[in-house]
């Protein structure tokens, strides 16, 4: 039957339903919790691995005069696993659509705790030489791979669990876990050094954060072992939607689905760029670009992390009333004229103008996170959801995200200019707001149906259905 002769009762519904019993809303706050937990998991790994760059440049590379060129080796650590993310995103993301979200999600949070855990035990380059960094950087590949059907999970079902006229509130949490892991990342490692100091931290104390992961991932583990699959995915099984296999998934996801990749590769590339530049990277630069001391960067990135945290549930609340395009073109125009002018107040050596640098990009990248969960997972229909969510994401992140403090820092080094970080967000600030451009707005609209969701407005208006602000309901 074609689109057009669909009746309205056919229609998949605009919203789920408004008001939840209170097991209902249990089961979705139970639901965030396990999804925000191994999020916040996660980027505290990354978190830490970025904070650490300078002693793992010494301890791990054996550049004890700085001037050997490791710390390049030490940020291609950090970005080899965004290489390998697509290849996990491409290998789990099916599975996510073939057995279910729950499953992929229990196994991606234990195999990042592992891996990172892992990287505190290798002995360093002055006992083992060489195999140091291969060992590093093995761990690193296993993250990678893992988090290739993490984060894709983690929103997917997130999004899936929550009401659809509150999907923008709820899917923030997600990235408040983000937040919130990268924010203890740099608290830890910022009191390690204060309480430690750095000849200690630099002998062994830089395993300790290492260490810290294990714990924290089996809470996280056990959170998420405790999660019942979402319920559009079960219906997607029982209605027959669900594909026969992985295999199937990835293909119909590439034969039919093509624009949705490329609208959803166009907004990360902003998204990922402006996220490990500022929040993984930034201490680096501020560092070494800067001479800034460790301590003091620190300090200030925890600052407006921890701003960014108080203000990104509101506004994910917001996206639910006007809805997420308003915010995501707003963000990608903030970065595209802001980014200049942020990098030139860092530089003038000036604190109170470095924090206002820091301020502008904090404010734009926290519109953008808070909008990442509701946003990105109603690009595609259920049945390749978790498969077009994570193999998009995790190709453009790998391509322009996860390498840009990499590159960065090998276009500073070749050139000399410390504005290099500012010029690269304005590009992809450019290639961000032409995706968003084409973005359906899908705040209120619901995720279940074997349709892209917004695709059929259309023929809501021809059979008398329409869309009325944050509450969405039939004509009577």
């Amino acid at each position: 039957m074609s689109a057009a002769k669909r009746s309205s009762k056919e229609l998949p519904p605009i919203t789920r339903e408004i008001d939840l019993t209170p097991a209902e809303r249990k089961n979705v706050k139970k639901s965030v919790m396990g999804a925000m937990a191994g999020n916040a998991i996660e980027w505290f790994d990354y978190g830490i691995y970025g904070y650490l760059t300078g002693y793992l440049t010494v301890q791990i590379f054996g550049d004890t005069d700085g001037e050997s060129g490791a710390i390049l080796w030490v940020l291609f650590g950090f970005a080899i696993s965004f290489l390998v993310r697509p290849l996990g995103g491409a290998i789990l993301g099916p599975l996510g659509d073939r057995i279910g979200r729950q499953k992929i999600l229990v196994f991606t949070i234990l195999m990042i705790s592992v891996a990172t855990f892992a990287i505190g035990l290798i002995p360093t380059y002055d006992t083992i030489g060489w195999a140091a960094p291969a060992l590093l950087y093995l761990c690193r590949i296993i993250q990678g791979f893992s988090a290739g059907g993490e984060y894709a999970g983690a929103a997917v079902y997130m999004a899936e669990q929550a009401p659809d006229n509150r999907r923008g509130f709820w899917g923030s949490f997600l990235e408040f876990g983000t937040l919130l892991g990268f924010s203890a990342a740099a608290i830890l490692v910022t009191v390690l050094e204060l309480t430690l100091g750095h000849e200690f931290m630099d002998d062994w104390g830089w395993r300790i954060p290492f260490w810290v992961t294990l714990p924290l991932g089996l809470f996280a583990l056990w959170m998420r072992s405790k999660l019942h699959e979402s319920e559009t995915f079960e219906e997607a099984k029982q209605e027959g939607e669900a594909k026969d296999s992985a295999w199937k998934v990835l293909g119909d996801l590439i034969t039919k689905q093509p624009k949705q990749l490329m609208k959803i590769m166009g907004l990360v590339v902003l998204i990922n760029s402006a996220f490990y530049l500022v929040l993984t990277y930034m201490p680096t630069y501020l560092e070494t670009s800067l001479d800034m001391s460790n301590v003091t960067s620190g300090f200030m990135l925890v600052g407006v992390q921890l701003v960014m945290m108080a203000i990104i549930i509101p506004i994910g609340a917001l996206s639910d009333r006007i809805g997420r395009r308003p915010l995501l073109i707003t963000a990608c125009i903030g970065f595209l004229v802001g980014s200049l002018p942020a990098i030139f107040l860092l530089n003038t050596g000036i604190a109170v103008l470095q924090i206002l640098g820091l301020a502008i990009f904090g404010i734009f990248l926290v519109m953008l996170l808070a909008n990442i969960s509701a946003t990105l997972p109603a690009l595609f229909p259920t049945t390749v959801r978790y498969a077009g969510f994570a193999l998009g994401y995790n190709v453009a992140t790998s391509l322009l995200g996860g390498t840009a403090g990499f590159f960065n820092e090998l276009l500073i080094g070749a050139t000399g200019s410390p504005y290099i970080p500012g010029f690269y967000l304005t590009l992809m600030a450019a290639i961000g707001l032409v995706a968003v451009l084409t973005f359906n707005e899908t705040a209120g609209r619901s995720l279940r149906g074997d349709g892209v969701p917004g695709d059929d407005d259309h023929l809501r208006v021809k059979t008398g259905e329409i869309l009325i602000g944050k509450v969405n309901k039939p004509k009577e």
